[in-house]
């Protein structure tokens, strides 16, 4: 949405006639001298009037080209591009992307092969109702995995109450990220017009983002359709696990306190200029309903594996094949490293993995129950390491699969550099398949130095 506005500048030049009378009286006898000033006032004075009015018309163009990059910064703005100023009203943000925020409704089937996952609190024979929102003008929405599971064919409803069938054609199970596209039939001219009409939902920049930014989500909890909540970012570059064991997780997640429960799983989280900037996932809480803190996939997350999901269904992740501890100053006084080296160490390593054939070596305990440190990571890239959170981001959202990764590591008292080769991530039980409204975590993971942390 831009306005626009227009000024008129409107400059009256008034001529100025300069007459010299020929008046035979005193003044007919003006010295020589006087008869030379009175000719130099006369040039300065138009020289003036032409300064003037060159003047005017560089500000007339001033004002133009100003108002000129006002119009291109609107079309900006509406293109994607995050910025923090100009909010829009938050029923104005409503009625701009309601008509494209979407119902899900799938069936858990009876019988399931899935493994039980606290995440994922199921529950047999019931309906599961989730959100999504519309990507494009030929018919994809985005949801999360978990909404649709193993559903091949889903229902979606649009706020005018209009419901028709979706065919799951992409699914990425690692980021909670599926992409179902409503039944192209041409033929029938319900079909035609829902497709004309489509308005997606514009990505907005989500490393733009900043913890105090207001933001608001659109969604269905308990089936309440067309439901917006308000809130800002709580926190960013969080790491949340996508299975049981906590080998892996997905990067980069923003925390919210914007209400978010069972049903808006897979709405928009969207900032005050009406953009998407994250998909709502998961909560923290004891009771599967909001306790105030909320997890959405990153839409630059959203951004990078939705085309491809739409293209071959499926999206390949890169993987290292380790898990990582926080380097504490206990941990580094005990493996005699200096106590203000920042990085964090390697605790296991998955046999034949990349960091296995890179040479990394993991961290080991002794017949007496001592843990021995194995190599600290200090560097990806020549990018700082100083979190797990560091390389499992790093990793997700700038490396792909065949990618070389140079990681700097301290050992016996040097840095050395060790290069690995990303593979594809090995298979996992799906995450979230057996499907519920929205994960419920339902305590903070901790990350005690002893505990090793999932990496992708």
């Amino acid at each position: 949405m831009s306005g626009r506005s227009s000024y008129s500048h409107i400059h009256k030049i008034q001529k100025v006639e300069f007459m010299h009378r020929n008046k035979f009286d005193e003044d007919t006898q003006l010295t020589p001298m006087k008869n030379r000033f009175a000719f130099v006032t006369a040039i300065v004075f138009a020289v003036a009037i032409m300064i003037a009015i060159a003047l005017s018309g560089f500000i007339l163009s001033s004002t133009a080209v100003a108002q000129q990059q006002r119009i291109n910064s609107n079309i900006s703005s509406s293109q994607g591009t995050n910025s923090s100023s100009n909010p829009l009203p938050l029923k104005t943000i409503f009625k701009q992307v309601e008509n494209s925020v979407v119902q899900i409704t799938s069936k858990i089937p009876t019988t399931t092969t899935a493994t039980p996952n606290p995440l994922n609190p199921q529950t047999p024979n019931a309906t599961v109702l989730g959100s999504g929102f519309v990507y494009d003008k030929q018919g994809h929405i985005i949801t999360n995995n978990h909404v649709v599971g193993d559903a091949k064919v889903v229902d979606v409803t649009f706020i005018d109450g209009n419901r028709y069938h979706a065919k799951v054609i992409g699914s990425d199970t690692y980021n909670d990220i599926a992409v179902i596209q409503v039944s192209q039939n041409a033929s029938k001219p319900q079909q035609r017009h829902l497709l004309s009409s489509l308005r997606p939902l514009v990505l907005g920049n989500s490393s733009m983002m900043d913890v105090g930014d207001a933001v608001s989500a659109i969604g269905n909890p308990f089936g309440l359709s067309d439901t917006m909540t308000t809130g800002i970012v709580s926190g960013i570059g969080r790491s949340l696990p996508v299975s049981e064991g906590g080998e892996f997780s997905i990067p980069n997640i923003i925390q919210t306190d914007a209400p978010i429960d069972p049903g808006n799983s897979g709405g928009p989280l969207l900032n005050m200029q009406g953009e998407v900037i994250g998909m709502n996932t998961a909560i923290i809480s004891s009771t599967n309903t909001f306790s105030g803190i909320g997890f959405a996939i990153p839409s630059n997350t959203i951004a990078k594996i939705v085309p491809v999901l739409i293209e071959k269904g499926y999206y390949l992740h890169p993987y290292l094949g380790l898990t990582l501890g926080d380097l504490t100053s206990d941990l580094a006084e005990d493996a005699g490293v200096p106590v203000n080296l920042e990085g964090i160490y390697v605790n296991t390593i998955t046999k034949n993995s990349p960091a296995d054939k890179a040479g990394i070596h993991g961290s080991t305990i002794d017949e007496f129950g001592s843990k021995h440190l194995g190599d600290i990571i200090l560097a990806a890239d020549g990018h700082n390491i100083t979190t797990p959170d560091d390389l499992i981001n790093y990793i997700g959202q700038q490396k792909s699969v065949g990618d070389n990764l140079t990681l700097t590591v301290y050992r016996n008292g040097h840095a050395i550099d060790l290069k690995a080769t990303l593979t594809a991530r090995p298979s996992l039980i799906p995450f979230l398949t057996t499907r519920s409204a929205i994960p419920s975590i339902h305590h903070l993971p901790m990350r005690p130095p002893t505990i090793p942390t999932p990496h992708p």
